[in-house]
């Protein structure tokens, strides 16, 4: 659409021709410059993209499959070695205790500390604290609530923390989340619908044992807002929650580093 003041007058059908010496010379052509700049940059692109992929197809989620198998790779590995250091710390105690030249009372202190710390294995009456996700099919139970959207479905990481932490105030003495023992720098962490403890992940259902005394473990549990407000969400999708009663069991004492790696002591 061109604009009226430059349009041809009317009743004018000719077109202006170019000048002998533009015509000859082929002239000095923008769109020509602009076509070479074109293919430029798309060659650049080409390049970058073949760079990036290095003659993979990055359009695939074959990347994706192959972090999720190096994940449980290294998740296992780490489950081998905390198995190896706890053997490994058992011998050194035993070696440490046929002459260390400790007292009596010493030696009754140190084991103090070591039950108080998680790394001794600790014997017990325990209740154990199922969750897992809701059916993927699954639809408001009761009237006056809403569809269930994917999060209302799968536990968080504030669930299982709403759990553990509920048992602490409970006059819990250890903790086990699935098959290890927590202590005083354990942190539970959910990435996606994975549970990443101290280097090893795990899926649903996740289970968390506690010793101490049943009934006070399970009044903490019932008194804690955060688990009411889960139980909402369990009467209405279906999300999985069982308590039990176990009797006496006996925790496994935590395997792994005690080192701070992040964090440093106040001087």
């Amino acid at each position: 659409m061109s604009n009226s003041a430059d349009s041809p007058e009317a009743g004018s059908g000719d077109l202006a021709a170019p000048s002998g010496d533009a015509a000859s010379r082929g002239g000095f052509r923008p769109a020509r410059v602009l076509t070479v700049g074109v293919f430029a940059l798309a060659g650049l692109i080409f390049f970058t993209s073949f760079d990036t992929a290095k003659g993979t197809n990055i359009r695939t989620d074959a990347s994706l499959l192959r972090l999720s198998d190096l994940i449980q790779e290294r998740s296992h590995k780490n489950g081998q070695l905390d198995e190896s250091n706890a053997v490994l710390r058992d011998d050194v105690e035993a070696l440490a205790e046929r002459d260390d030249g400790s007292t009596e009372a010493e030696d009754a202190r140190l084991k103090a500390l070591e039950k108080n710390a998680g790394t001794q294995k600790l014997k017990g009456d325990a209740i154990t604290v199922t969750l897992d996700d809701a059916p993927p099919d699954a639809t408001a139970k009761l009237p006056g609530y809403p569809d269930p959207q994917p999060d209302y479905l799968v536990i968080h990481q504030q669930d299982l923390q709403a759990v553990v932490n509920a048992l602490w105030l409970g006059g819990a003495e250890g903790i086990k989340v699935m098959d290890q023992r927590l202590i005083s720098t354990s942190a539970v962490r959910c990435v996606g619908n994975t549970l990443i403890l101290q280097g090893r992940v795990y899926s649903p259902p996740y289970k968390i044992q506690a010793i101490g005394d049943p009934e006070k473990l399970q009044k903490a549990i019932t008194a804690s807002e955060a688990i009411q407000n889960y139980m909402v969400y369990v009467n209405v999708y279906g999300l999985g929650w069982k308590v039990t009663e176990d009797g006496p069991v006996t925790l496994p004492g935590y395997s792994g580093t005690v080192d701070l790696k992040y964090a440093k002591p106040v001087e």
